[in-house]
């Protein structure tokens, strides 16, 4: 694999002893995004917060941007290093116990951090992955609320979701593995942060769920009430659909999916921790075929 050059230039403002969440936000080129986002962000959270962006390119005039913010920790890579390293990067300015990642394409609806901090609170230790819940203009996976305030910034109507976000409701879910989500830091740098074999990015939400899993983490929740508005994955768009699929299979052993359905039970209303599994005769039928699959097309 071809590493971008990734010299890291870092800014960092001085420390706010009030911050709850260290926010974790890679960008790459997507500047009018990042803005609302932060907007969002500084607007609607409950508590104070570090902000932590991390810069690929900026050609776009982020890096220019942020140069003139205050209270906005980043970093900043000439090429685009990809999610994975741009996170692991930016954990090295947290200085929070709480590391949340979340996409720069995301809207931070109204006391979407206090939910969070309220079941952290409530919990009791810190083995726990906790996420907030998007609402998204289409139908993408079970994990959404499904309600269209814009499908891009361009056609965006922050008041209409603003007067019936709340309105929207569904249970809270088992098998949180998108951000916005949140881990206390031990457990972030325990697993190692975000495996790098997996760059630029995709599957490298549910290795980490994986990683967890194996640590025995089994609080795995998504959050209802805590809620963002999505606009789907405006980076990803532009990438070439990498191997992260088989990559998966071969690291773990199991197919993406029978991990996420079966172990995670992602999607289903949360009932309590997660339970170990055994996988049944047809879930390694499954994953024989799928490795041998792989074996053929990838030899």
């Amino acid at each position: 694999m071809h590493l971008p050059d990734c010299n890291l230039t870092s800014y960092r403002t001085t420390p706010n002893p009030q911050a709850i969440f260290s926010i974790l936000i890679p960008t790459w080129n997507n500047l009018e995004y990042l803005k609302l986002c932060i907007e969002s962000i500084k607007k609607n959270s409950a508590y104070a917060h570090q902000l932590i962006v991390f810069v690929n390119e900026g050609i776009d005039g982020t890096f220019d941007w942020l140069h003139q913010q205050s209270g906005i920790d980043y970093l900043y890579a000439k090429e685009n290093v990809g999610v994975c390293y741009a996170l692991n990067a930016a954990r090295t300015l947290a200085y929070t116990d709480y590391i949340v990642f979340m996409n720069d394409d995301m809207y931070a609806c109204p006391g979407w951090d206090k939910i969070l901090y309220d079941e952290i609170l409530s919990i009791g230790h810190n083995w726990f992955f906790l996420s907030s819940t998007a609402i998204e203009p289409r139908r993408n996976h079970p994990c959404a609320l499904v309600k269209n305030f814009g499908t891009d910034i361009h056609t965006f109507d922050e008041k209409a979701l603003l007067t019936n976000f709340e309105s929207l409701e569904m249970p809270d879910w088992l098998g949180a593995t998108w951000p916005p989500n949140v881990v206390h830091k031990d457990v972030w740098d325990l697993a190692g942060g975000y495996s790098i074999e997996f760059s630029p990015g995709l599957y490298s939400d549910p290795d980490f769920s994986k990683k967890l899993w194996e640590m025995g983490v089994r609080y795995f929740k998504g959050l209802s009430k805590s809620k963002v508005y999505h606009f789907g994955s405006i980076s990803l768009r532009r990438l070439k659909k990498p191997r992260g699929y088989y990559i998966f299979l071969g690291k773990w052993g199991v197919t993406q999916n029978i991990f996420s359905t079966k172990f995670l039970r992602r999607g289903k209303p949360f009932d309590g921790p997660l339970k170990d599994q055994t996988l049944s005769f047809g879930n390694k039928m499954n994953i024989f075929y799928k490795k041998l699959k792989s074996a053929f097309t990838h030899s």
